[in-house]
């Protein structure tokens, strides 16, 4: 006989997130969690940080491509990349999700195994502290997570000066490689490069080389959420510099993924300097200092010009994601 799987719609609002919560892990930062009208989070520094993002079914992720798993992962991935972008540690997140009645609750507990497994293994220590349930026609998810500087100034978009060194740690391209390689629809092709794929699903920011690019003196940072060309063009436009790549420094990242590109008709060139997703951490250090382990030197920062990024001496124009455009 076949056990029909109970929907949250069954169980409620109560006992769905009873069932949810039941498998999120205790932060090292949480003094109370959930259970409260708010959690109770353990600071050190006189301010923190604050970042908040959404996910939305048909518009960032399609359901038959991403598993419930996938999807608490991703939206921790996401969001504690931009708190180590500030050079900030993560500590909490709260997160609100939508589901219509007839999900299964095994959905909803899947989804909590990868909020766990994304606080676990990219930034260990910090948690899940909280969050709402309700209902809706699509899946809406939002996240908002948390930071302490422990005594260090924020890094932010807007400190990059002329002579810097351009550095990135993480992957280029490689998320919007597995996009590419889901669009296509070709099995064979997603099968054979499905770390590609993975990498789209489940984003592997380098966390805590934020923390490191900040006590090396990063003087600006963000993270590759959109696209390497429009994120540049973000502290480009902050700092009122022109960001300037080398062609040659991005080859490399490049030729990782050409034969995917070639199984698909693709040109990996582009998913390298427009694909978004990948969560990595683009930085600018003073022209003497040197790199943190895992930052790699891709450009220089020059005065500002008629463009705000160029790829050698060519302008690079922005083809990347928008959040509201596309």
């Amino acid at each position: 006989m076949v056990i029909q799987d109970q929907t949250i719609a069954d169980l409620g609002e109560i006992e769905s997130l009873k069932r949810c919560v039941s498998r999120l892990n205790s932060g090292d930062f949480t003094k109370v969690g959930s259970g409260d009208d708010a959690a109770l989070i353990a600071t050190t520094d006189n301010s923190f940080v604050v970042t908040t993002d959404t996910m939305i079914e048909h518009h960032d992720f399609r359901l038959d491509w991403s598993s419930a798993f996938d999807l608490g992962f991703k939206a921790v991935a996401s969001n504690i990349a931009d708190v180590a972008a500030m050079g900030a540690r993560p500590t909490a997140l709260v997160v609100a999700i939508a589901l219509p009645g007839h999900t299964p609750v095994s959905w909803l507990e899947s989804f909590a195994d990868g909020l766990r497994a994304g606080c676990e293994q990219l930034s260990p220590g910090c948690a899940v502290v909280g969050g709402d349930l309700a209902a809706a026609e699509q899946v809406f998810i939002a996240v908002t997570a948390h930071g302490q500087l422990e005594g260090r100034s924020p890094v932010l978009r807007s400190g990059a000066k002329v002579g810097d060194q351009v550095a990135v740690a993480g992957t280029l391209g490689r998320a919007a490689a597995g996009l590419a390689l889901l669009q296509s629809g070709n099995q064979d092709a997603i099968n054979a490069y499905d770390d590609w794929v993975n990498f789209q699903l489940r984003p592997q920011p380098p966390i805590s080389l934020g923390i490191a690019a900040a006590e090396a003196g990063a003087t600006a940072m963000l993270d590759i959420s959109d696209g390497l060309s429009r994120d540049a063009g973000r502290i480009a436009k902050a700092s009122s510099v022109t960001v300037q790549f080398d062609s040659l420094a991005l080859s490399g990242y490049a030729a990782i993924l050409e034969e995917a590109a070639r199984a698909i008709e693709a040109d990996e060139k582009i998913w390298v300097l427009h694909g978004g997703e990948d969560h990595s951490l683009l930085a600018t250090f003073a022209p003497d200092a040197v790199l943190p382990r895992g930052f790699k030197r891709i450009g220089t920062v020059l005065e500002q010009g008629a463009a705000a990024v160029l790829l050698d001496d060519e302008p690079l124009q922005t083809q990347s994601w928008d959040s509201v455009r596309g």
